[in-house]
This record gives C-alpha cells, structure tokens and sequence, in this order.
C-alpha cells in the first residue's frame, strides 16, 4: 500500500455514513447483529418557551449514551433534571436498552447521578486542571 493520502471527508462522505458502516458489520463479527444508534433528545421549556433544559444522548450497543445533561440555574432543584433522565431512560428501555453511562466533572452532577442510582466505576484525575472526570453506570434493568 503506497501512496495513500489522509484528507478531511467532505461534508457528503461524512453524510454518508460510509466508514460508520464498515465499523458496523465489522463488530458484527464479534458481537452479533445490534439495532442502529437511536437519538432521544429532550426539551424542557416553560410557559413562555423559555428553554429551562434538555438532554442529549444516544442508544448504542443496548446502552443509554448521556451526553449532556443541562438544568437553567434558576430552575434546578424543582426536580427538572430528574423528569428529564427519567424520560431518557424510560425511552432508552423502549429501544432495548440495558444500562446507561454518562460522564461529569466533579463539579457538575456527581451527586445528582448518585442519587439517581449511578456508580463510579471510572475517573481521570486532573482532565480540567484540579478537577477529575468521572465516568459513572447504571443497569437499567432494575436492582
């Protein structure tokens, strides 16, 4: 193999989906046939359409995926956050999910996924400068 360039794709060759596709059947010789990446996005908004919060995240491999997580100060601890990853995993056990991971920093929501049945099984100290990443789970399949 000689000659070979590396190039940035083009937004159509990223659109495509191409390479996710070759990764795909890929893992299938290992782990099977699985559905395709689910989104569940949600928003919270109040009366007026003032966005208060939403979550982002992803099925993959029968896993909940969070990726963000955001609560308006001013509306935080009327149990928006909770409503919120509630409905996320609610849906994400409708799309086969079995468990859930998400990733914080020790200063964001620690004590809010603990309380919400997440563990910490992983963290890299010093990711911000001082503060630790945390990588928490849950089984989704109950106690």
């Amino acid at each position: 193999m000689t000659n070979i360039t590396i190039t940035t794709p083009t937004p159509e060759e990223v659109r495509s989906g191409e390479l996710g596709l070759k990764l795909r059947h890929y893992n299938y010789g290992f782990v099977g046939e699985y559905p395709e990446q689910q989104y569940i996005h949600l928003n919270a908004r109040d009366e007026n359409g003032r966005l208060l919060g939403g979550l982002r995240s992803f099925v993959f491999l029968y896993w909940l995926n969070v990726e963000v997580l955001f609560v308006e100060e001013d509306a935080r601890g009327a149990g928006l956050g909770s409503r919120l990853l509630a409905e996320a995993e609610r849906q994400a056990i409708a799309l086969g999910a079995k468990n859930a991971n998400v990733s914080t920093f020790q200063w964001q929501a620690l004590p809010f996924y603990l309380k919400h049945g997440y563990e910490e099984f992983a963290r890299i100290d010093d990711y911000a400068p001082g503060f630790y990443l945390a990588y928490m789970k849950k089984s989704l399949l109950g106690p």
